[in-house]
């Protein structure tokens, strides 16, 4: 999964997550009790993937320079 996408995958995640609050707030009983915890689940693991992937685009260039040294 591209970054672009990871995007539109935490923008459509974040957008259920509200509505399922909503429906929670509004008095009415979800129709899976755990859906919302899972989308909060999900929404953590699309946020780790896009840290993890900027951490490693920061460090490529000095793992390369360090190798160059040595």
């Amino acid at each position: 999964m591209d970054a672009k996408a990871r995007v539109e995958k935490l923008k459509e995640l974040r957008s259920e997550l509200m509505h399922e609050r909503g429906v929670a707030a509004m008095g009415g009983a979800p129709p899976s009790p755990g859906k919302i915890r899972a989308l909060r689940k999900n929404i953590a693991r699309v946020l780790t993937i896009n840290r993890e992937d900027a951490i490693a685009k920061s460090r490529a260039p000095t793992v390369a320079a360090k190798e160059e040294e040595d």
